[in-house]
């Protein structure tokens, strides 16, 4: 078992993002996971990612306030409670569109070793 306190996690640089801190939960540096890591993502208002693709597939949920995803399909609101999943390849960016913090977790595998 491996509990990890949100007080005690460590922020980290996501490249392509801006006006967001974010804090690994789960996973890399953070526990022993080897197929998944969890993020936490504060996005400020206006915050939000550059459009881009990765090959891995990942998800979202919304814990807090209102983010918008946006994908090369259109795009989404998620509020509390709200996920998302987008497919490996999946173009996306992320935007508040808020004036309030929005809250996501990200729940993604590891790349390939």
């Amino acid at each position: 078992m491996k509990v990890n306190k949100l007080s005690d996690v460590v922020a980290y640089e996501a490249g392509g993002h801006f006006d967001m801190k974010g804090f690994r939960l789960q996973g890399h540096d953070a526990s022993d996971a080897e197929n998944f890591w969890v993020g936490l993502s504060y996005f400020l208002p206006g915050g939000g990612t550059t459009h881009t693709a990765t090959p891995l597939e990942k998800c979202y949920v919304c814990v807090g306030g209102a983010i918008t995803i946006k994908t090369d399909d259109g795009e989404a609101t998620l509020e509390n409670l709200d996920s998302i999943y987008l497919e490996p390849g999946e173009g996306r960016s992320i935007i508040n569109n808020t004036n309030e913090i929005a809250t996501i977790l990200v729940i993604m595998p590891y790349p390939p070793k």
